[in-house]
């Protein structure tokens, strides 16, 4: 079994406060996030954009791994994730990840892209880690 650990302290109240997340990896060491950062678009990082990437990096891996299992390498894998945050009836949540990629895969062709891909979107993960909607736009170049 592997571990992986990540870190976030807060200090203050939910509009005036100010945080950090940190990972033990050390790619992220006290970086600094908070309410105008996740609600606002204030420039820096927040929760959701760190899942979406978390869920492009997953996908694109998995992607891979599907290619390979129908003899195909791709070349590059240029892929997207993005989180829909909303406010529902029981306060904010995560609605949708909508998963974007484009592919150069020599010799694939649509098919075998698309059920690689398929494959990858419900197989990956962080796919399997989010209880929201899942959504794939996959585009072989």
């Amino acid at each position: 079994m592997m571990k992986r650990h990540a870190s976030a302290a807060w200090k203050g109240g939910l509009k005036d406060g100010k945080g950090t997340i940190s990972a033990d990896s050390g790619f992220l060491t006290n970086v600094p996030y908070s309410f105008s950062r996740r609600f606002e678009n204030e420039p820096g990082t927040n929760p959701e954009e760190l899942v979406a990437a978390a869920h492009a990096a997953c996908f694109a891996m998995a992607f891979s791994g599907e290619l390979g299992k129908l003899g195909l390498t791709p070349e590059s894998l240029e892929a997207k994730a993005t989180l829909s945050f909303e406010k529902g009836e029981v306060g904010w949540e995560t609605t949708e990840s909508h998963l974007e990629v484009i592919g150069k895969v020599p010799g694939a062709d649509n098919g075998k892209f698309q059920q690689a891909a398929e494959a990858a979107r419900s197989g990956c993960p962080i796919s399997r880690l989010l209880k929201t909607k899942i959504t794939l736009d996959a585009k072989l170049a």
